[in-house]
């Protein structure tokens, strides 16, 4: 990967980003799905015990052939390290704009740890890709600041159908297994820290 500025290392080879332990803060590890990674390989022995939680999901009905799998990949990678299934509590609404309202209505009535919401958006002709997209990932951050816990992104942006299909399942991984992970350790970070 080349720099866009001269004389900036690309941030891997950057000494003064790591810590003191040797380890690069956790924004080197964000990326987004290319066509060099799929984001869904883990490292299975780095997710926290989770056997006591419970996970809210929230699934948009609208392009139910890519939010299916998706759903289905975060119920399946929350039971693969520990949750009980009557522990996840999953629900549908009718489309991404729904996510969060959904999401709401789950933290003030299950009481989950976390809920992740999952949606697909494709862009069409119009610009209500843009405000579907603004809209749900607004809303996301707002339900994790009001309820004081994690609120997981899982809405897929793509440009065109085949991205959809290639995050979830196809060669980039799936994106509800990602979204399943984000929860887990984000609820783990939050029981970690002192409660003030």
């Amino acid at each position: 990967m080349k720099s866009t500025s001269p004389g900036l290392k690309p941030v891997w080879q950057n000494k003064k980003l790591k810590n003191q332990a040797g380890i690069y803060p956790a924004f080197f590890f964000t990326y987004m799905a290319t066509s060099l990674k799929n984001l869904s390989d883990y490292d299975p022995a780095s997710i926290p015990e989770n056997t006591e939680r419970t996970f809210g999901i929230v699934v948009s009905e609208w392009n139910e052939m890519i939010t299916g799998p998706l759903a289905q990949g975060a119920v399946d990678t929350l039971i693969k390290h520990g949750t009980k299934p009557e522990n996840i509590h999953l629900h549908y609404v009718p489309g991404s704009f729904e996510l969060p309202l959904g999401g709401q209505f789950l933290f003030e009535s299950v009481k989950p740890d976390s809920v992740i919401l999952i949606g697909c958006v494709i862009q069409g002709e119009t610009r209500h890709f843009d405000f579907i997209c603004q809209a749900v990932a607004k809303g996301c951050m707002d339900l994790g600041l009001k309820f004081n816990k994690p609120s997981i992104f899982g809405l897929l942006t793509t440009d065109n159908l085949q991205q959809a299909i290639d995050r979830s399942g196809g060669k980039h991984g799936n994106k509800g297994v990602e979204a399943a992970l984000t929860a887990i350790k984000m609820v783990d970070l939050g029981n970690r820290l002192p409660q003030l």
